[in-house]
């Protein structure tokens, strides 16, 4: 199938689940600096003029990503063979799935969103290991009882899970609502469980405030960006791993940076529950 064809068909079925296609959407501008291909042209609009004020957005996506791998690949050798992943967003190259099963080929995954774009590309997640399993689960991430419910499908919630947050809490505006998110799914988690997060400094130049203000006021879901601070509120009760909540970079390198870093990181951190 070409390119074109790809582009039309993706466009027919958002056209069918009632999807504006007209309006910028956040996933797609997420997956446009990813260098997917699930996106439109308002969407690169939007995605361009937020790199042509802020060209430092490309680099917080793509580290965002590369700390979903690392997260993957650390929480594996950890032990950790279920994972949790919340707010998945729009399916690019190294999905959960395919990180984890690529090292576990009996890791079970379940993906969470409530987007109907993100359901509605839902089936390319949907590939498994023979050993292995993946699901999706669409609620709402205020609602972690239905989330919970939805991943026992697929999980042994008796069992340690790995969860994680990964570019998607800011879409909290409150941080009491964010933080009582995180502890209630915790709190239906298994000792051994980890949780990961990586999200959006507000530690930012001009040029980024710009960027992002320009972005929360176009139409695409508002993200607040926050403190390492109150990052490390999302991991109170558990046992937060050195180095701590840290620009994602400096989180157990796994290998030696060649040139300086990006000014501007996602902050991540990994904790374990213990009791």
């Amino acid at each position: 199938m070409s390119s074109d064809e790809e582009f039309f068909n993706i466009a027919e079925r958002e056209h069918a689940a009632g999807i504006d296609t007209s309006v910028p959407h956040s996933a797609r501008i997420w997956n446009y600096w990813l260098g997917g291909k699930d996106n439109f042209p308002v969407d690169r609009a939007a995605g361009d003029q937020y790199v042509q004020t802020f060209p430092g957005i490309v680099d917080v996506a793509r580290l965002t990503r590369h700390f979903l791998k690392r997260s993957i690949r650390f929480l594996a050798d950890a032990g950790i063979r279920q994972f949790l992943d919340v707010g998945t967003g729009l399916p690019t190259v190294d999905n959960t799935h395919e990180v984890a099963q690529g090292i576990v080929p009996a890791a079970r995954v379940v993906y969470v969103d409530n987007d109907p774009l993100v359901l509605l590309h839902a089936h390319v997640l949907l590939t498994s290991t023979p050993q292995g399993a993946t699901d999706y689960v669409e609620a709402d991430m205020h609602d972690p009882g239905a989330i919970l419910e939805g991943a026992e499908r697929t999980l042994n919630l008796a069992e340690p899970v790995g969860l994680t947050f990964m570019g998607v809490l800011g879409h909290v505006q409150d941080d009491d609502e964010a933080a009582s998110t995180v502890t209630r799914l915790m709190d239906g988690l298994a000792p051994g469980s980890y949780l990961a997060i990586a999200d959006g400094a507000n530690t930012i130049s001009d040029e980024f405030a710009e960027a992002q203000r320009n972005y929360d006021e176009g139409g695409s879901v508002p993200y607040k960006l926050r403190s390492a601070g109150q990052v490390r509120r999302f991991f109170s009760g558990l046992e937060l791993l050195e180095p701590g909540v840290v620009p994602c970079l400096e989180w157990r390198p796994e290998v030696t940076p060649v040139g300086p870093p990006p000014g501007i990181q996602p902050l991540a951190g990994i904790a374990r529950k213990n009791g």
